[in-house]
């Protein structure tokens, strides 16, 4: 699953993004890779871990909710279960 959040551009600099991915692991559990930077510079990558996909879908959807409250606009979503 994987969401695509980024801020409308205001003109004097490139927008910023943030990308969410919810991937399995090898062990059972699961993943949230989340990537943040400015579109065409560096961007930082961090990885949380959890042990069910129900507790994992729920960082998902909250970091998701934070970052539309700061502003950033949903671009892309892909997943079958992916959150609307």
């Amino acid at each position: 699953m994987r969401l695509l959040l980024q801020q409308r551009p205001d003109g004097r600099e490139a927008p910023r993004f943030v990308q969410l991915m919810l991937q399995p692991d090898l062990l059972g559990g699961w993943t949230l890779v989340r990537e943040s930077g400015q579109i065409g510079g560096r961007s930082t990558l961090r990885r949380e871990q959890f042990l069910d996909h129900a507790s994992a879908m729920t960082a998902l959807e909250s970091a998701r909710d934070q970052q539309l409250k700061r502003g950033f606009q949903l671009m892309f979503v892909q997943g079958a279960d992916a959150p609307r």
